[in-house]
């Protein structure tokens, strides 16, 4: 993790976990379009579920080269509570968007701890981050489309 300084700053801080991936890499970039300075958390962990042609790691260095400033890359696993805390003790955020997850059910059977580690209890981890750190902000937490089949893809 990238040792973050606390400074003085007019200029608000949003924190992303799952950055990389489609919809936290779209958060990202859409807020700092609007001038916040984004803490984006991914540590690349698509690639561990399906494989190095599903690599965010591409993605990592667009939101980088293209937010500059305003993106502040943390390669870091959500399941590593210090990790997190160490984060938002040197950090105040205004909003954070819980995007990271792993999102097969299919892969889910494979390895269920894996899976819940991920998806249940670095949730836990981050709420209760933002409980003692940050009660003020606001928590958005978004899910995959994977748990309502295909009947969304229907509508238009």
């Amino acid at each position: 993790m990238k040792r973050v300084h606390k400074k003085k700053s007019t200029q608000k801080n949003i924190l992303v976990t799952g950055s990389c991936g489609l919809i936290g890499s779209e958060a990202t970039k859409f807020f700092a379009g609007q001038g916040y300075r984004i803490y984006g958390i991914d540590n690349d962990m698509r690639q561990y579920f399906f494989g190095k042609e599903a690599s965010t790691h591409w993605n990592q260095k667009n939101l980088e080269s293209e937010l500059k400033d305003n993106y502040v890359h943390i390669n870091m696993d959500i399941r590593n509570n210090d990790k997190l805390q160490e984060l938002f003790r040197s950090q105040h955020f205004s909003l954070i968007i819980h995007t990271a997850a792993q999102p097969s059910h299919d892969w889910a059977a494979k390895e269920p701890i894996t899976d819940f580690s991920v998806n249940a209890l670095a949730t836990l981890y981050l709420l209760e981050c933002f409980r003692k750190y940050c009660p003020e902000a606001a928590f958005i937490f978004t899910s995959t489309n994977k748990v309502y089949g295909d009947r969304p893809n229907s509508f238009p």
